[in-house]
């Protein structure tokens, strides 16, 4: 039988908990839902978007006007211009996911998990065969935290690093549109196309090797949107699993392969 201090407590941790989840329903939801709080993001997402689409935009211009240069000469950098509508698709997906992801995620961590939560740890503490819902309940709080900050936190440290490769990256759309309108412009004509090329040192050579270098450019843009889109937002949600594991002590579901990379780099040195 339990003391009068131990029922007491329990009661206490009960209220406390129901207290948990009125607040989460009520405010918890309406702040990580807020549009002050989302908008912020919402627009940033917004203005990635906008950019890949340019991008794409651009290299697909510069793909069709280097296949206006006379011979085959261009066609190999055209067709890599041409695939890389392949990864700007795939970060754009990523994008809309993240900003659909921002209001539902509020909506859902507040207004079910951690309401639930709260409800299996009472359950877990009055039913004594049913005491492994505590531990269960713990780790629903810790995962719908987890969920809460992780597009915001991922958002930032994209925003941070983006911050230095938007300008490059404007210049690259600005430098592959205005080479690919100049062609464009010039071929439509076969004696302004001659005359264009004949301005040229290096005539067709060098209307390649400009390309060349854009096709550089686009690579390296494209690369810092995988980056920032896709590879920054798995990285921050396995650093917060791994912070929650190492400083709670609560063992929260991961993937296999994750788990035992995490336990690799958690385990002492042996030398």
């Amino acid at each position: 039988m339990l003391n009068l201090d131990e029922k007491t407590k329990k009661y206490a941790y009960a209220a406390a908990f129901a207290l948990v989840a009125l607040l989460s329903v009520t405010l918890g939801v309406k702040l990580f839902t807020a549009s002050t709080l989302t908008t912020g993001t919402v627009t940033y997402l917004d203005s990635k978007k906008t950019t890949v689409l340019e991008l794409t935009a651009a290299a697909t211009t510069s793909s069709a006007a280097i296949t206006m240069i006379p011979g085959d000469i261009g066609t190999p950098i055209a067709d890599k211009l041409a695939d890389l509508s392949g990864y700007t698709l795939i970060v754009l997906c990523a994008i809309f996911l993240e900003k659909y992801l921002v209001t539902i995620i509020g909506r859902v961590a507040f207004g079910w998990l951690i309401p639930v939560s709260a409800v299996l740890w009472i359950a877990g503490s009055f039913i004594t065969r049913f005491e492994y819902l505590k531990r269960t309940a713990w780790k629903i709080i810790a995962f719908s935290l987890i969920l809460s900050f992780s597009i915001p936190a991922s958002v930032w440290v994209s925003r941070t690093i983006e911050s230095t490769y938007e300008t490059s990256i404007q210049e690259t759309i600005d430098s592959a549109t205005q080479s690919a309108e100049e062609i464009q412009n010039n071929a439509e004509n076969q004696n302004l196309w001659d005359r264009f090329i004949s301005t040229i040192e290096g005539g067709v050579n060098t209307v390649t090797q400009r390309f060349e270098g854009i096709l550089n450019n686009f690579i390296e843009a494209v690369a810092v949107l995988i980056v920032t889109a896709c590879v920054i937002p798995i990285l921050v949600l396995i650093f917060m699993f791994w912070v929650i594991k190492m400083v709670f002590r609560i063992d929260v579901p991961l993937p296999r392969n994750l788990r035992l990379a995490l336990n690799r780099g958690n385990a002492p040195d042996q030398s």
